[in-house]
């Protein structure tokens, strides 16, 4: 079995969340949290410390012998399949964060209306509401989901790959020397510990920041083993990044379909919470049944020992 490289995983793990940590601190020291005005922009920063962390680590600290480009998945990928894994990426999570809410309002902890009652506050506050006081807003919703799957992974791509270039096309395939599983089960851990500097704060889950704490990490280990399996299928870390991407795009449908005055606790609604994981199973599911994971047929495969660095230092 091939040595794992503490040091390189190591460093990364350190410099990826310290710097997620030094990012945030003018959001802790203030005393503003996510009301700091520059919140948004710290956040932003926040998710380009995985990009810099696997910088530092594969140029100075640890480099891969098979050089930077093949062993963090810079490249497209290849594979007989090649094409079905982007569309894969590009559409599955976006469906699933679709679904969500509706499957919430089935177990009862999301107030759904189809009368988009909530959209329509929304409208009103944006002073648009006057305008649209007659028109049906469904042609609407469905118009932005449709502009949101066809350019929001595109949108979206340059900030998540800061994140992405990190998790997926760094430690995963490091981790890989411990299985698949473990592999896809410790970096979606991590990746969602590195998020608790804003989950703290209140970010993603306002009613129970500490718990949002193992919550995201959940959430994260579920969407994590999603986007790890296409990069493990293409050896490429793009389809990773769209897939991520998309799912941003659709973190606000949420407030599509709320009943207007409602509240939203995410512990438990939508794809954050818990009625959220059943479909991310779901999903992980339908690959282990049709035994495309783990992965065992893709070329140039991360999982090979050869693309990862095997240097214990």
């Amino acid at each position: 079995m091939t040595a794992l490289n503490w040091r390189g995983i190591g460093w990364f793990i350190g410099l990826a969340i310290g710097f997620a940590w030094l990012c945030c601190l003018p959001l802790w020291l203030s005393g503003q949290g996510l009301n700091h005005p520059l919140a948004f922009a710290l956040i932003l920063l926040m998710m380009f410390t995985p990009s810099l962390a696997t910088l530092i680590v594969v140029r100075w600290i640890s480099p891969p012998p098979v050089g930077i480009v093949k062993a963090t998945g810079l490249g497209l990928g290849k594979g007989r399949r090649w094409g079905w894994y982007w569309l894969f990426a590009w559409t599955v999570p976006a469906l699933v964060m679709v679904i969500s809410p509706f499957f919430s309002a089935l177990l009862g902890v999301y107030d759904l209306d189809l009368s988009l009652s909530g959209f329509r506050e929304l409208l009103n506050t944006a002073g648009a509401g006057d305008a649209l006081a007659n028109v049906s807003l469904w042609p609407i919703v469905i118009t932005q989901l449709l502009v949101a799957l066809a350019i929001g992974p595109l949108l979206n791509a340059i900030p998540v790959f800061g994140e992405e270039w990190g998790w997926r096309g760094y430690l995963l395939p490091q981790l890989l020397p411990l299985g698949q599983w473990p592999a896809l089960i410790i970096s979606g851990v991590i990746w969602g510990l590195w998020h608790a500097p804003i989950i703290l704060l209140g970010y993603n889950y306002p009613t129970n920041p500490v718990l949002g704490v193992v919550m995201m990490t959940v959430f994260c280990v579920l969407v994590g083993t999603l986007l790890g399996w296409t990069r493990l299928a293409t050896g490429s870390v793009w389809p990773a990044v769209i897939g991520h991407a998309g799912l941003n795009a659709f973190g606000g449908v949420v407030a599509l379909f709320a009943r207007a005055g409602s509240s939203v606790d995410t512990i438990w609604a939508t794809a954050l919470g818990i009625t959220g994981w059943p479909l991310w199973l779901m999903v992980i599911a339908i690959l282990v049944l049709a035994r495309r994971l783990p992965v065992s047929d893709a070329p140039d495969n991360p999982g090979r020992m050869d693309m990862v660095s095997t240097t214990v230092r």
